[in-house]
């Protein structure tokens, strides 16, 4: 069965050709319409955009069909978007958010780099919400479809969080509060015996509309938070509530973008939490939770540190590192134990994406330093043998020619190391990943669950280089260098700073 990607597109024909045929069967048709009249508004609701008036507030029958399993639960879901290091930062913020409003956090699937896209806070030119939440529906849908759908809670271990925030795999939430069919996203038999349903599109489609709120809130169902980085920035009892943000757009941005943009600073308390129009709303849907520093303010989520509260302090606390999954940590130590066997250097190199294939200079010229940094190091210590050096690239081997990577791949001084996708060790890590399934298990699961074990359908490996190449930077004794302003480096220093390498 073909999956929607998108709403369904509905074609009009010519109304005068066809309007005494179209009367006819609508005079014999309407004692059915009467009587299945809440399945067919249903329907109607799930294909058509939504009417805000009729959807906002108005006191109709909520949309969703809650499953008796989630009964009293209230949710929180995002929009992550950009690549994997981003996506890690949305989710620490989602839990910290999650704790705060006393909600079941909704963990989203691993997005293929770059296949939801936000764009630029700082210059106030965004994705809205909605289409936010909308696209990453729909790149959802095209990773089941394709089978290449990997939980952020099968990469990232939440096993610290679990205490703290309650956690729901987002398969599973679809599967209970949507009621659709979400076994093709699974790789073994538990995820598959509790993401089952319809397999209607029309189902999947009423799905995307209720998650993306496109259409306004639904009382009681749902409450999609519009506010977004360009008029606010989050905090939490920093008594400055409603207070203008440190940054503005300037008046020449004004100008020429024509915009009237006002950030504000609000408690995310106050404004989503008891008391609230969100409140009593089953499912609390935000857009990007992605935040960064920008020019003394925070782009969007200035939730660092709670002294006023103590249990959100712990969470904070630990969100400072989510490590990878174990699997994951194993290949990269056995990789550096059984394969490389020395003492050895690792160099991070982003050449090829965005803003990084203009600072080659930079980047070669910053291993350059290190290299002669450890080489003198060696001679102090009498070491007369070559650098070993671990390289991750997203510069094919191929590609290397009349670069310094070539001249160093040739330099008897130097012994690198690099690792495929196609290359055994990540091959069985990800085998091993997957049928763990540590997304699954580490959020709510239906009561009945020794009996929901069934077998899946055939999926595709998840890539998993990039986090063993991660892993095996951690282990490098000779130390680190990684290429500036890149979110892959921070994470591997965070790494090695939290000592995630014992061999």
């Amino acid at each position: 069965m073909d999956l929607p990607a998108s709403r369904g597109r509905w074609r009009r024909r010519s109304a005068r050709s066809h309007l005494p045929v179209v009367v006819a069967v609508l005079v014999l048709l309407l004692p059915t319409l009467l009587l299945f009249s809440s399945g067919y508004s249903t329907m109607l609701r799930a294909l058509l955009p939504f009417h805000s008036s009729a959807s906002g507030g108005g006191g109709g029958v909520p949309q969703c069909r809650v499953s008796a399993e989630l009964e009293g639960e209230r949710f929180l879901w995002y929009a992550p978007h950009s690549g994997f290091s981003n996506q890690v930062g949305e989710l620490r913020n989602a839990a910290v958010a999650a704790a705060l409003l006393n909600r079941t956090l909704v963990v989203p699937p691993v997005l293929d780099h770059h296949a939801v896209v936000l764009g630029s806070c700082p210059k106030f030119r965004v994705t809205d919400p909605a289409s936010l939440r909308a696209a990453v529906w729909d790149h959802a849908m095209q990773l089941l479809r394709e089978g290449r759908y990997v939980s952020m809670g099968d990469i990232v271990d939440l096993t610290p969080l679990k205490s703290m925030v309650r956690m729901i795999d987002f398969r599973v939430f679809v599967s209970l509060w949507c009621g659709v069919d979400m076994q093709k996203a699974c790789f073994s038999g538990l995820c598959c015996g509790v993401s089952g349903g319809s397999s209607m599109p029309v189902d999947y489609n009423r799905c995307r509309s209720l998650l993306s709120g496109l259409g306004g809130s639904e009382k009681g169902c749902v409450y999609p938070v519009q506010d977004d980085c360009r008029t606010t920035v989050w905090t939490y009892q920093q008594k400055n509530d409603g207070a203008l943000d440190q940054f503005q757009p300037d008046e020449e941005l004004k100008r020429k973008k024509k915009i009237s943009y006002v950030r504000r600073r609000r408690d995310i308390y106050k404004a989503l939490g008891p008391g609230s129009q969100a409140e009593d709303a089953t499912l609390l849907a935000f857009g990007t939770l992605f935040s960064g520093p920008y020019k003394g303010s925070e782009s969007y989520f200035d939730i660092h540190e709670s002294p006023k509260d103590q249990r959100i302090q712990s969470v904070l606390e630990r969100i400072e590192f989510l490590p990878f999954a174990p699997e994951i940590q194993a290949a990269g130590r056995e990789f550096a134990k059984n394969k490389i066997k020395e003492p050895f250097l690792c160099a991070q190199l982003r050449l090829l994406d965005g803003q990084f294939k203009n600072h080659w200079k930079a980047t070669f010229s910053a291993l350059k330093e290190k290299l002669k940094a450890v080489e003198l190091e060696m001679k102090r210590n009498k070491n007369s043998g070559p650098v070993h050096m671990f390289i991750m690239t997203d510069l094919p081997r191929a590609n290397w020619t009349k670069t310094y990577l070539a001249n160093v791949a040739k330099d008897a001084r130097y012994k690198l190391y690099t690792l495929k996708e196609s290359d055994e060790l990540v091959l069985q890590a990800a085998e091993r990943l997957m049928a763990s399934e540590h997304g699954v298990r580490s959020g709510f699961l239906p009561k009945a669950v020794e009996n929901t074990k069934k077998d899946c359908g055939p999926v595709q490996l998840p890539e998993v280089l990039l986090y063993v190449e991660e892993s095996v930077c951690s282990c490098a004794s000779l130390g680190f260098v990684g290429t500036a302003g890149s979110t892959i480096a921070g994470s591997i220093e965070t790494m090695r700073k939290n000592n995630v390498c014992k061999w």
